[in-house]
C-alpha cells in the first residue's frame, strides 16, 4: 500500500514539477510530455525486462497485448486492464475504467484539460514494455470522462 502512495505522489510531482518549470519559462508545455513519455519509455523498458525473465516467448503480438493488460498493468496499478480491443489491423486499445493515476483528481469537465499531461508517463510505459517486447509502436491516450481513459497503440513488429 506505501509503493502505491509513493508512486501516485511522485508521479503528481514529475508532472506538476515539468510544468512548473515550462510555466516559468525553462521549457515549453509540448516538451513537458515528451519528457514524461521518454522518463515513462524508459521504465517501461526496465520493468519488462523484469517482469519477463523468466516466462516464455510470447506467440504473436496478441500475447504480448494481454501480458501487458493484465500482468504488467496488475503489478504496476494494482489493477487488470478492463477492456482490450483490436481492429486487427495493427491498432490495440486499452481501455481502464478507473485509472490510478486520475482519481485522485476531481471528476467535474474543467479537469479533462489537465488529465493528458497524467497520462504521457504510462503512455511511455506502454511503449517502453512494447519496444523491449519487439513491438515497435506509437502509444496515445485519450480521456472523454474521468477517471476512465483509452490508449490507443498503433504497432509494426521489429
Amino acid at each position: 500500500m506505501a509503493d502505491e502512495a509513493l508512486f501516485l505522489l511522485l508521479h503528481n510531482e514529475m508532472v506538476a514539477g515539468l510544468y512548473r518549470a515550462a510555466e516559468q519559462g525553462e521549457g515549453e508545455n509540448g516538451r513537458c510530455t515528451t519528457k514524461l513519455e521518454s522518463m515513462g519509455f524508459r521504465v517501461g523498458q526496465g520493468l519488462i525486462e523484469r517482469f519477463t525473465k523468466d516466462t516464455a516467448r510470447f506467440k504473436d503480438e496478441l500475447d504480448i497485448m494481454k501480458f501487458i493488460c493484465k500482468d504488467f498493468w496488475t503489478t504496476v496499478f494494482k489493477k487488470q486492464i478492463d477492456n482490450l480491443r483490436t481492429n486487427h489491423q495493427g491498432i490495440y486499445v486499452l481501455q481502464d475504467n478507473k485509472f490510478r493515476l486520475l482519481t485522485q483528481m476531481s471528476a467535474g469537465k474543467q479537469y479533462l484539460e489537465h488529465a493528458p499531461k497524467y497520462l504521457a508517463f504510462t503512455c511511455g510505459l506502454i511503449r517502453g514494455g512494447l519496444s523491449n517486447l519487439g513491438i515497435k509502436s506509437i502509444v496515445t491516450a485519450e480521456v472523454s470522462s474521468m477517471p476512465a481513459c483509452k490508449y490507443f497503440s498503433t504497432y509494426s513488429i521489429t
